[in-house]
């Protein structure tokens, strides 16, 4: 029998390994409501993102549920679905973040460099559909898709545009999907429009540094919006907790993490963000978004 190469796992599914056997063993028992994330990170050593996506792995596998504004609970054993989903193979999507960031900031800085002025104006194509797409309240994720496609092929490099698009693709996995489900709503699509919208100005001003930074930037605070707590009430109780734990000799106390912003401001925020790019759409010829899919998340 030939020797086969041994492939580490991946440390979501090790955390998540771990964690599964706990519950089975009844160490967690059904319909209990897990530790906060925070203890959680610290009794296993490992980092919250990495957590976050074991946490996912086990609510896609039906071992926990997540109850927004309360916390992540034990399922019963009869929802369980044991053997019916097959996560081995699946990317962390925290960890396909940070390689979009790496890699896509570059694609950006070489599309800068070396865009036609046809290939400028079908990513501010795909960039327009995406807030015709928004206002319209589609989900604009296939637009989305295509704007960062477009980006890859003005490089010039079939490689990149083969390696942009499967990474674009993993989003649409198990992990992701469900990871996705927790955050998505209109103003983060807003949000994300915003920051699409710095890509497309550093395009079209060919500021190869520009964009690059732009790019990174999109990605960085997708993984900071993906890294956020998942329940609400949880988040704003461990802001209070770390606010009232003593500092340790000779350290100041951190100043308390802001709370998220009620629902009256997230509403102002997405209709400013809106406003802003009402504009560039107006001036651009109307885009037929009827026959797309509507998506439930928005």
């Amino acid at each position: 029998m030939p020797i086969e190469a041994i492939e580490p796992q991946r440390l979501y599914r090790q955390i998540s390994d771990q964690l599964r056997k706990l519950i089975v063993d009844g160490e967690f028992q059904v319909g209990s409501r897990l530790p906060s994330e925070r203890d959680l990170a610290v009794q296993l050593g490992v980092s919250r993102p990495s957590l976050r996506e074991a946490l996912i792995a086990l609510e896609v596998e039906g071992y926990i549920e997540v109850h927004m504004g309360s916390g992540i609970y034990v399922r019963r054993p009869s929802t369980l679905v044991e053997g019916e989903i097959d996560l081995s193979t699946e990317e962390g999507p925290l960890e396909l973040i940070r390689a979009r960031e790496m890699i896509e900031g570059e694609v950006a800085h070489a599309a800068a460099q070396h865009a036609s002025d046809a290939q400028i104006t079908a990513i501010d194509d795909a960039f327009q559909a995406m807030i015709a797409d928004t206002a319209a309240g589609i989900n604009p994720l296939q637009a989305d898709r295509l704007f960062h496609i477009r980006v890859a092929e003005a490089t010039g490099n079939s490689v990149l545009v083969g390696l942009v698009t499967q990474l674009f693709d993993a989003r649409l996995g198990p992990l992701f999907k469900r990871l996705h489900s927790h955050f998505d709503s209109k103003v983060v699509w807003l949000e994300a429009i915003d920051e699409h919208a710095q890509v497309m100005q550093a395009l079209r001003a060919r500021d190869p540094a520009a964009a690059r930074e732009a790019m990174r930037r999109h990605m960085d605070i997708s993984f900071k919006r993906y890294s956020a707590n998942l329940t609400l009430r949880e988040s704003v109780r461990e802001s209070v907790r770390e606010a009232e734990e003593p500092a340790p000799a000779g350290r100041a106390r951190k100043a308390p993490r802001a709370r998220k912003p009620s629902v009256a401001s997230a509403k102002a925020g997405a209709a400013k963000l809106l406003a802003k790019n009402k504009a560039t759409l107006a001036a651009k010829p109307a885009i037929k978004v009827g026959a797309r899919k509507r998506s439930s998340g928005i």
